[in-house]
C-alpha cells in the first residue's frame, strides 16, 4: 500500500508533533491519538487498493497490512496501516504490532490497534513492553494497558507507583484506577496517603475510579469507603468534588443527609457538585429535600434549585414549583415558569396563564413564551377550552396564543371575540384570525370592517386581510373585491393592499380601475400598487399595458415616474420576452428616461437581455457620469458572453475599451481589460 506525498507528509507531521514540549506526556498521547484520525481520514480519501477488498477478503487484506507493517516502508505507512488493523486486525497482527511499541515514531500508532483488537495476546504484548520502554512511550503503554483493564498488570503497575518520574507514575496510578479490584485499590488508598505532590492528584482518580468500578460490580460498601478515603485526603480540589459525588450516589437514599450538607455548604463548588448529584439521586424523598432546602435557600439559589427539581421529572413537585411561580422574589418565579416550561405537561398550563397575565412585564412575557413553546395537543386542547370561558387580560393573551401556537380550533371563538367591547381583545382576536384564517375569515374580516369604528381597529382588520391574502390568494378575492367599490375612501385603500396579494388578472382590473378613482389619496396608492405588481407578480404581462400608459401619460409626474419604473422592472423580469423585445421596449421609451434612477432600471433591462443593440445603448449609458460605473459593469458582463447575438468583435472591442476609459473602479476597468484580450 502506498500513500501519496501529501499523505505521507500529513501522517509524519502527526507522528512528529505527538514529541512537542509544554506538555505532560499524558497529554501529548492524547493529542497524538486526536490527530491520528486526521492522518487515517487522509489515507482512506487517497486511492489504495486495500480499500477496494470486500469483507470477504478481510483475512487477505489483514496479511497484506502485516506484511507492510514487517517491510521497509516509511513510518507514515507503517502509521496509517496500524489504523487499518484496528479494524481488521486480529491476534494473527499482534507479532507485528508489539515490536513497533519500542518505536518513538510508531508507539501510538500500534497501541491503536492492541487497544482495538480482542485478543488477549495484545495484553501479553502491552505487559511485555513495562520493560522494554521508558519516558513517554512507558506512559503510553500504561495508558493502553488502562484502556483495556488487563487485571494481570496490576503488580507490575503497582512497581510504578513510586517511579522517579512523576509522569509514569502518574500513568501508572490512573491504570490502576481503570482496572480496578481489592488490590489495585488497596495499594492506591495506601499511595494516597504519602503521595508525592506531582502525583497525588492522579492517585486520588485512581482511587475514584476504582470506587467507580466497585459501584458498578455492585459492591457499594467498599465504593462509600474508598468515595470517603479520597474525600477526606489532601488531594486537589476537584478529585474531592469528584468523591463527594460518588459518596453521595453510592449511599442511595442513605446518601441523602450528605446531599443536604453540600447543598447548604457555603463552598461554592460543592454546593454545585450537590446540585448536579441531585439531579441524579433518584427517589421521591430526595424530591422533597430539595424543595424544602428551596423554600430556605437564598434567592440566587432558589433559583438554581427551582430548575434541578425540574430536572428530576418528578410530578409531586408541581405544587412547589408552582407556588415558586405565583409568588416570591421576582428571579426565583422566572426560574419557576422556566422549570414549568421544561416539565411540559397540560398541567403547568393553569399557572403559566396566571403569570402570563401579571402586571410585571418580563414574568408575563416570559409565562407566555414558556406556553407557546409547550409541547402537544393536549395543551391546544386546554387552551381552546379555557377561550371560550375567559375574560379580560386571560382572554387576550389566550387569543395571542391561539395564533402563535396555530391553533386552528380556536378561530370560532377568535371571530366572536373580534367584537368585544375590549379594544385590545378585539385586537388580539382579529391578529389570531389573522394568522390561522382563510378565505371564509376574510368574508369576516370584510364584515368586521364595515362596522368598525376606530382607526386601530380599521388598522389591525387591514393588516390581517393581508396575512390573510397572501396566503389564501385568489381565494381571496370574491370576499375583498367588494371593498374596491365601497363609498367609503379608507376601505378602497385597504382593498387596494390585499389585492396585491392576492394577484391574477381580475386583482389587477381592480387595481388599474383604481387608478382613475375620484379620490386622489386612491389614485395615488393604485398607481404605487400597480409600479411594484411586477416584483410581486413577475408573471403578470396584464400590468404592462397600464404602466406604460401611465409613463406616457400619468395625470401627474410621480405617477409618470412610477409608471416608468414598473414598466423597466416588468420588462426586466419578464420571463416571455425575447431579448429583442426588451431592448425594443427599452429603446422606445429613451426619451422618457431622464432621471439617474430609472437609467439604472433600464442598465439592469438591457443586462437581462444580451443583444448587440443592447450592448449599443449600454455603451450610450457608459457616456453619462451620473450612472458609468452601472453601464460599465454591465459591459464587461454583457460582451463577455459567448451567446451575445449579433455582436461583432468590433462592437465588442470598443464597448470594452469604452469601460477602460470611463470606469473609475479598478477592478471593472481589469475584467473589461482581461475581456479584450481574450477578443483580440
Amino acid at each position: 500500500m502506498m500513500l501519496t506525498n501529501s499523505s505521507q507528509n500529513f501522517a509524519a507531521g502527526q507522528i512528529s508533533r505527538t514529541g512537542q514540549t509544554g506538555q505532560t506526556r499524558q497529554t501529548k498521547d492524547l493529542f497524538s491519538r486526536l490527530l491520528s484520525l486526521t492522518a487515517l481520514l487522509a489515507c482512506l480519501a487517497a486511492p489504495s487498493p486495500l480499500r477496494a477488498v470486500d469483507p470477504a477478503g478481510t483475512a487477505e487484506l489483514r496479511l497484506k497490512l502485516i506484511a507492510v507493517l514487517q517491510s521497509d516502508a516509511p513510518p507514515a505507512e507503517k502509521a496509517i496501516t496500524c489504523k487499518r488493523l484496528a479494524v481488521y486486525g486480529n491476534r494473527d497482527a499482534v507479532p507485528a504490532l508489539a515490536p513497533l511499541l519500542l518505536s518513538k515514531e510508531l508507539n501510538s500508532w500500534a497501541r491503536i490497534a492492541l487497544e482495538a483488537i480482542p485478543d488477549p495476546a495484545c495484553d501479553d504484548a502491552l505487559r511485555d513492553a513495562l520493560g522494554k520502554v521508558q519516558g513517554r512511550l512507558l506512559v503510553g503503554v500504561m495508558n493502553s494497558i488502562g484502556v483495556r483493564r488487563d487485571a494481570k498488570a496490576v503488580e507490575p503497575l503497582i512497581a510504578r507507583l513510586n517511579d522517579a518520574d512523576g509522569e509514569v507514575a502518574s500513568a501508572a496510578a490512573s491504570a490502576l484506577g481503570r482496572i480496578g479490584g481489592e488490590q489495585a485499590a488497596a495499594v492506591l488508598v495506601k499511595a494516597l496517603l504519602s503521595a508525592r505532590k506531582d502525583v497525588v492528584s492522579e492517585v486520588a482518580e485512581g482511587c475514584v475510579r476504582c470506587a467507580e468500578k466497585f459501584l458498578a460490580d455492585g459492591k457499594a460498601a467498599e465504593a462509600v469507603t474508598l468515595y470517603d478515603t479520597v474525600r477526606k485526603a489532601s488531594v486537589p480540589k476537584q478529585r474531592i468534588l469528584e468523591a463527594t459525588r460518588g459518596a453521595i450516589l453510592a449511599r442511595g437514599a442513605a446518601g441523602l443527609p450528605l446531599l443536604v450538607e453540600h447543598l447548604r455548604s457555603t463552598d461554592k463548588g460543592m454546593f454545585s457538585i450537590a446540585l448536579s448529584t441531585a439531579r441524579e439521586l433518584p427517589g421521591q424523598e430526595v424530591t422533597q429535600a430539595v424543595a424544602a432546602e428551596m423554600e430556605r435557600s437564598a434567592v440566587d439559589r432558589q433559583t438554581m434549585l427551582v430548575m434541578v427539581l425540574a430536572d428530576r421529572a418528578d410530578a409531586s413537585v408541581l405544587p412547589t414549583i408552582r407556588k415558586a411561580a405565583q409568588s416570591g422574589p421576582k428571579p426565583m418565579r422566572l426560574a419557576a415558569i422556566t422549570a414549568l416550561e421544561r416539565m411540559g405537561t397540560v398541567e403547568v398550563v393553569p399557572v403559566l396563564l396566571d403569570g402570563a397575565t401579571d402586571e410585571d412585564r418580563e414574568l408575563a412575557q416570559a409565562a407566555k413564551a414558556a406556553l407557546v413553546r409547550l409541547p402537544g395537543k393536549q395543551v391546544n386542547g386546554e387552551l381552546v377550552a379555557r377561550l371560550s370561558q375567559a375574560a379580560g387580560k386571560q382572554s387576550r393573551v389566550l387569543l395571542e396564543l391561539a395564533g402563535l401556537r396555530r391553533i386552528g380550533e380556536a378561530l370560532p371563538a377568535a371571530v366572536k371575540c373580534a367584537e368585544d367591547s375590549d379594544a385590545t381583545i378585539r385586537a388580539a382576536a382579529v391578529g389570531a384570525i389573522g394568522l390561522l384564517g382563510e378565505e371564509k375569515q376574510a368574508a369576516d374580516l370584510v364584515r368586521l370592517l364595515e362596522k368598525s369604528q376606530t382607526p386601530r381597529d380599521r388598522e389591525e382588520i387591514e393588516k390581517a386581510l393581508v396575512g390573510i391574502c397572501g396566503r389564501r390568494g385568489a381565494n381571496c378575492l370574491p370576499a375583498v373585491l367588494p371593498l374596491a367599490q365601497s363609498a367609503n375612501s379608507e376601505f378602497r385603500l385597504i382593498a387596494l393592499h390585499t389585492l396585491s396579494g392576492v394577484g391574477g388578472a381580475a386583482a389587477l382590473n381592480a387595481v388599474k380601475s383604481a387608478s382613475n378613482d375620484q379620490d386622489e389619496a386612491v389614485q395615488d396608492e393604485a398607481v404605487r400598487t400597480l409600479a411594484s405588481w411586477p416584483g410581486n407578480w413577475p408573471d403578470d404581462s396584464g400590468v404592462a399595458e397600464p404602466l406604460l400608459a401611465l409613463a406616457k401619460s400619468g395625470k401627474k409626474q410621480s405617477h409618470q415616474v412610477l409608471g416608468l419604473r414598473g414598466y423597466l422592472e416588468y420588462v426586466q423580469a419578464a420571463k416571455k420576452l425575447q431579448s429583442d423585445e426588451k431592448v425594443a421596449k427599452v429603446k422606445e421609451l429613451l426619451p422618457l428616461i431622464t432621471r439617474s434612477e430609472e437609467k439604472r432600471l433600464a442598465i439592469s433591462a438591457l443586462s437581462a437581455a444580451p443583444t448587440a443593440a443592447g450592448l449599443e445603448m449600454l455603451v450610450a449609458f457608459a457616456a453619462d457620469s451620473s450612472v458609468a460605473e452601472e453601464a460599465s459593469l454591465a459591459i464587461v458582463t454583457t460582451a463577455g458572453k459567448d451567446d451575445l447575438k449579433g455582436a461583432t468583435k468590433e462592437l465588442r472591442r470598443g464597448a470594452l475599451q469604452t469601460v477602460v476609459e470611463k470606469s473609475k473602479t479598478d477592478r471593472t476597468r481589469r475584467k473589461a481589460e482581461e475581456a479584450l484580450k481574450r477578443i483580440r
